[in-house]
């Protein structure tokens, strides 16, 4: 029943929440954000304890640098895959072992076979058989998707002839106008897209429109009336245009094949086969007799993936031999450079999943004042809660 203001118990709550913690030996330390591809923090946590113990206004490397320096008795500092903590950790505490956290090496592996998939587009339409585009077939939307296309192969084509020429980057970028890092792009592949249709509404319901159009129903309103009562909730223009391309590839030489974009082929390709359909089999049984490195990749990953469950440190040498040579090279070498931090994350418990656990919290709670509490008022309720 004491009167107060609110501001009277900000002020009670900033003076006192900030206790002391014990110093720590183990710790775990990764960024958190103010505002999403804005601004970010810092926060740090007691691994064994399991609580935060500081949260810090920026995630610049001097910053987390000046903090490690004040505890010189921590022994291991388990940080996500960026070179910011790593290098203030090694400049802090250079005794210190430094642990990669797994969930990040885990995602890192599975987005390098993403890129090989990538890269790898324009041999998969050829597997697939659908490296041949007839601009008739295509529904307005896709034409103009498709001139984007062309416009964007020209470009590569009139960079990667500066290239064979010897002109040197910094001149390709004043004589076309593009940016250094979409040339950089095109130099590595990773720009070479390939055109394909875009899915439609009707993906769930193409058996059936097959069923139906053997049967020799092709009016495209009664195909939409009876599929509304299936549960299509897409207009009829969507179901006319698709019974209008179908003719079309039917009186045309050479009909479009759709090519599932790469995220669905990687995904495709790392499933098994018992929960994939039959069609979903054919492509992929089609990709692998096509592409033989894009399978050698996928092994690759697998096999790193498997020695980080396995905690299996004695395979990673001979598994960074073959990497470097598969389309998941770039990867292989990012590990190389961090291998001490690989190597620990493989044989050491610790790792840096309960901290990401403290960042769900610290956004709940940042949340809860509708994003408006500063860094002290931040640490009153995360750290001084706990």
């Amino acid at each position: 029943m004491l009167p107060v203001s609110n501001d009277t118990l900000l002020r009670v709550v900033r003076r006192h929440g900030r206790p002391h913690f014990a110093a720590p030996k183990i710790i775990g330390i990764d960024d958190w954000a103010w505002k999403r591809n804005q601004r970010y923090g810092t926060i740090i946590c007691d691994l064994e304890r399991r609580q935060p113990i500081a949260l810090l206004p920026d995630r610049e490397p001097g910053t987390a640098q000046d903090w490690l320096a004040g505890q010189p008795q921590i022994e291991l500092v388990a940080r996500d895959r960026g070179g910011s903590y790593a290098l203030a950790a090694a400049k802090a505490l250079p005794n210190a072992i430094q642990v990669a956290d797994r969930w990040h090496l885990m995602e890192n592996a599975s987005h390098a076979f993403l890129d090989a998939v990538r890269k790898s587009m324009r041999q998969i339409r050829g597997a697939i058989g659908g490296a041949t585009i007839n601009p008739k077939l295509l529904t307005a939307a896709e034409r103009m998707q498709y001139e984007g296309y062309q416009r964007r192969e020209e470009a590569n084509a009139v960079v990667l002839g500066l290239v064979k020429e010897g002109v040197p980057i910094k001149d390709i970028v004043r004589r076309t106008g593009h940016s250094r890092g979409l040339v950089r792009k095109i130099l590595r592949s990773q720009r070479s897209d390939i055109f394909r249709v875009r899915e439609s509404s009707l993906e769930d319901h193409l058996q059936w429109l097959e069923t139906e159009w053997a049967a020799g129903r092709r009016n495209g309103a009664e195909l939409w009336r009876h599929l509304k009562t299936r549960g299509f909730r897409g207009c009829l223009r969507v179901v006319s245009e698709g019974t209008a391309r179908r003719r079309r590839a039917e009186k045309a030489d050479g009909a479009l094949d759709r090519v599932p974009s790469s995220r669905t082929i990687a995904r495709l390709m790392t499933v098994g086969r018992d929960e994939l359909t039959k069609a979903e089999t054919v492509i992929i049984a089609a990709i692998e007799n096509g592409v033989p490195l894009l399978v050698e990749a996928r092994e690759a990953v697998a096999a790193f993936q498997a020695m980080l469950r396995k905690k299996s440190l004695a395979e990673l040498d001979p598994w960074l031999k073959w990497a470097q040579a598969t389309l998941v090279a770039s990867f292989a070498n990012g590990v190389v450079k961090d291998k001490s931090a690989v190597s620990a994350a493989i044989s050491s418990p610790w790792s840096n999943g309960q901290t990401e656990g403290q960042i769900n919290k610290l956004k709940l709670v940042k949340r809860q004042m509708y994003g408006r509490g500063k860094l002290d008022l931040l640490e009153a309720r995360v750290i001084g809660a706990g």
